[in-house]
């Protein structure tokens, strides 16, 4: 079932890229500024190493890699991506950067100092809550296995507005991620709910 979800996850940011190409559209969010946001809530992870060893899962187009290039940080950056499409297109657009490459097997990613995973655990379609956040758990595993010194995810809060949530999408308990992730990789662990979006972001410090 986990493999089937990755794919519907997959085929369906393919379905956004094919819609409004590589631009934050395509990797559904509404602006390049609250994407650029969960950006640097994810980094925080890193405290500021330069250069930052990161893997970026469900990387989409690349959008990390021109965010890192603009705040000239240094990083030796693997993205991955299980939508092929979401990986051809990255290629194209920054093959030529040092230091960085793109692949949709999991296989060739390996471990580094950091993971970050942004917005890839959102849509779970017509999928049970329930079922879904096992799937989530899961797939924190994997990620925690690629990294060496922490990791940071985000997911859709369950403090959002009732009147504003949709039935195809997570929305997580705060409380009940942050007393996983302690329980499960970590005792340092950081929650940040405070940046202006409906949701929230965890960092995990190996």
């Amino acid at each position: 079932m986990i493999e089937t979800l990755a794919d519907r996850a997959a085929a369906y940011y393919a379905g956004k890229l094919g819609l409004h190409g590589p631009n934050h559209r395509g990797v559904d969010w509404k602006s390049v500024e609250s994407q650029e946001l969960r950006f640097g809530q994810l980094l925080r992870v890193g405290d500021g190493s330069s250069p930052i060893s990161l893997n970026d899962f469900g990387c989409g187009y690349g959008a990390l890699v021109d965010y890192l290039l603009r705040a000239g940080r240094a990083f030796d950056y693997v993205g991955y991506d299980a939508a092929p499409a979401m990986i051809e297109s990255a290629k194209s657009r920054l093959g030529g950067v040092p230091t960085c490459a793109f692949t949709s097997n999991r296989a060739e990613v390996t471990a580094r100092d950091y993971t970050v995973a942004s917005g890839v655990f959102n849509v779970k379609f017509d999928v049970a809550a329930d079922e879904w956040w096992s799937y989530v758990a899961r797939q924190l595993d994997d990620i925690a296995s690629l990294s060496r010194r922490g990791f940071a995810f985000n997911l859709l809060t369950s403090y959002s507005d009732p009147d504003r949530q949709r039935a195809d999408l997570f929305y997580a308990e705060p409380e009940k991620v942050f007393q996983h992730c302690m329980n499960r990789f970590s005792r340092s662990v950081a929650l940040a709910h405070d940046y202006g979006l409906f949701e929230f972001t965890i960092a995990v410090r190996l």
